[in-house]
Order: C-alpha cells, then sequence, then structure tokens
C-alpha cells in the first residue's frame, strides 16, 4: 500500500511538510504535536517548533462540468488527491426565484421595488457561473491553510463559439469570464500556471497513464489522474503515481433565501422553509451522536434536528435531540472515502 501523509503546521500557524502517519503518532505520543481535524482532512500542530525547511508544492486543478479534481503534490511525494462533485444547482434556482418573483410583481402582494443595475461598470458573473468557479476557489484556499503551497498548475479549458453571435463569443462567454475572475482570484494565493487541454494529455501519454471515457466514475484514472499529471508536471521526479488514494468532496445544498414553500398549504397558509440554523445550530455541521457516530445536521422540526449520513447524504432520522449531539465543526460539504489508512477517523 502506498505511504500516506498528514499535513503539519507549526505553533504558530506555519504550514509545514506533511509527514507520515506513523512520525505524526509518535510526535502525539510524545506530546510535541495535537491532533486536529478539519472537514474531512487529517493534520497535526507543533507544539515545540515554528518554522522549519519547506520544498516546493503543487496543486494541480481539473475542471469539469459535473465533476473535478485536485491533487497537492512534490517532487517527493503525493499528498492529497480530491475528487470534488461540481455545483450544479444554481441556474435552475435561479430561474424558480425569479418565476416566483414575477408572479408576486402580478399579484396584490407586497414585494420589493426594482431597483437600478448597483453593479454598472463591475465584472458581472451569472450567479450559476460564480457558484461554480467560486467552489474551486473555496477548496483552494481549504489546502493553502494546511500545504505550503507554490503554484496552481489548471487546465485552460476553453468555451464553444459560435461565429457570428457576439454574445457567444470568446469575449462574452460566462464561461470564459468566469474562469478569467477565477484565475486572478488564485494569483492573489500563489502563482498560476494553465496548461492547455492537448498538452495535459501529452503529459498522459509521456507518462503511459490512461483515462478513461466515465465522467461519472469514481476512479482514480476518471478526473485525478489528470490533476496528478498536472502537479507532477511542474515539480516532476514521478513517472508513476505513488498514491492513488482519494478524498471525495460532495458540496451541501442550503436554502437561504426561500424563506417559504412555494406552493399554498392546507388553510391558506404556507409553511416555513429555508435558512441555515436547525435548532440554534449551523446546517451541515458535522457532529457525533451516541446511536449514528458521525453525521451531519439537516432540517429541523418540533424541536428536534435530522442527521444525515456523512458518505451517501442519506437520512438517517428526524427526531434527534440537540443535546445529544456533540458538535465538531461547521462544514459546507460532506466527505466520502474508503475508510482506509488514507483517511482515518481519528474521532
Amino acid at each position: 500500500m502506498s505511504q500516506q501523509f498528514v499535513p503539519v503546521v507549526g505553533s504558530s500557524g506555519k504550514r509545514l511538510m506533511p509527514t507520515t502517519h506513523q512520525r505524526a503518532n509518535k510526535l502525539i505520543a510524545k506530546g510535541r504535536a495535537v491532533r486536529r481535524f478539519d472537514r474531512g482532512l487529517f493534520y497535526i500542530q507543533l507544539l515545540d517548533r515554528e518554522d522549519g525547511y519547506t520544498q516546493p508544492i503543487a496543486v494541480g486543478i481539473d475542471p469539469g462540468s459535473k465533476k473535478e479534481a485536485l491533487t497537492v503534490k512534490s517532487a517527493a511525494h503525493t499528498y492529497l488527491n480530491i475528487q470534488a462533485d461540481a455545483v450544479t444547482w444554481v441556474k435552475e434556482a435561479e430561474e424558480t426565484s425569479t418565476q416566483m418573483r414575477r408572479s408576486r410583481r402580478n399579484r396584490k402582494t407586497r414585494y420589493r421595488k426594482c431597483r437600478p443595475n448597483r453593479r454598472q461598470g463591475q465584472l458581472r458573473l451569472p450567479p450559476s457561473t460564480r457558484a461554480r468557479w467560486g467552489w474551486k476557489l473555496r477548496l483552494c484556499r481549504w489546502l493553502v491553510q494546511y500545504y505550503p503551497i507554490q503554484v496552481f498548475v489548471v487546465e485552460d479549458i476553453k468555451a464553444i463559439t459560435k461565429q457570428g453571435q457576439r454574445r457567444w463569443n470568446s469575449s462574452f462567454s460566462p464561461l470564459e469570464v468566469g474562469k478569467q475572475w477565477f484565475y486572478a482570484e488564485l494569483g492573489k494565493i500563489a502563482e498560476v500556471r494553465t496548461v492547455q487541454g492537448y498538452a495535459t494529455k501529452q503529459l498522459r501519454d509521456e507518462l503511459g497513464l490512461k483515462k478513461i471515457k466515465s465522467k461519472m466514475s469514481d476512479k482514480f484514472e476518471a478526473h485525478c489522474v489528470d490533476s496528478w499529471v498536472l502537479a507532477n508536471s511542474y515539480v516532476g521526479a514521478h513517472r508513476v503515481v505513488d498514491n492513488p488514494a482519494i478524498l471525495y468532496i460532495i458540496p451541501l445544498r442550503f436554502h437561504r433565501r426561500q424563506l417559504h414553500a412555494l406552493q399554498y398549504a392546507k388553510g391558506g397558509e404556507r409553511r416555513l422553509y429555508g435558512g441555515t440554523l436547525s435548532m440554534g445550530i449551523k446546517r451541515g455541521s458535522w457532529v457525533k451522536h451516541p446511536k449514528y457516530g458521525l453525521c451531519y445536521v439537516g432540517g429541523s422540526s418540533k424541536g428536534r434536528i435530522s442527521l444525515h449520513n456523512m458518505a451517501s447524504g442519506q437520512r438517517l432520522c428526524q427526531n434527534a435531540k440537540p443535546e445529544d449531539c456533540m458538535i465538531l465543526t461547521t462544514a459546507s460539504w460532506r466527505i466520502r472515502s474508503e475508510r482506509s489508512k488514507a483517511f482515518p477517523p481519528h474521532l
């Protein structure tokens, strides 16, 4: 089995080079470090050292319409492979919101008056585009907290353009505008390098790696193979994949602004709907329950909260008492992995 690594931060919070699980356990046993856990990532914080030597670490990013991959890698080791589901529900949600707002304005219902365009002269991204690229940016910012990342290597995707139609040329495509915004924000964190899609294929072919056609597959060869070769193209050294273990991340959907259900209920009243708090606990929070173990918080009803399975998202119960749940962390995603040594529970 491939060697697995644990991120390390110094006593002052500086990101140091990851270490092996065996060495991390020894440091914890000697009282030189303490365990930490952040939304699927186990790491340690040293108590007796602030600084240390670091090597260049690159993050390869393979964007996708349904799934995307990120790989954290140095010249010596592959530290983490992530396959994340893309945010795909924003466009439909905005269409529903627009329809409901227009219907309210056609009735004798109080509504917000039309306002002038407050973003005139600013970079305007469609909500669905911002959500997709913003999700990638959140993952990158999360990784930067625990790894001394020097560069992001991103596969530069191209939009399909249509000749003779101004709205669809490369300057007006939401995809093109969105990725440029992403590159600019990512550049505030570390250096950004882009690689064309055909160049990524050449890198795979040089190493003899194959990519499968099934885009919804959870195998390493579906998406992580591209993010791995992108990171490896910067730090080099490897001719074979040294660590194929994957952490799967699925973003959670929250209904923040939908204050009522769409249709009237019996009696002419609509039940309350939406919000991000369930009995004072933020929805999506990871909790430890005496019966269901590690799970996350969903909705609430009649003084009780619902708990959901971390791996599948399936609802486990609707009547959990808030006082029975030990809150571990707030989160906007859930994780799924093959309970291997790569990502031990540590809880």
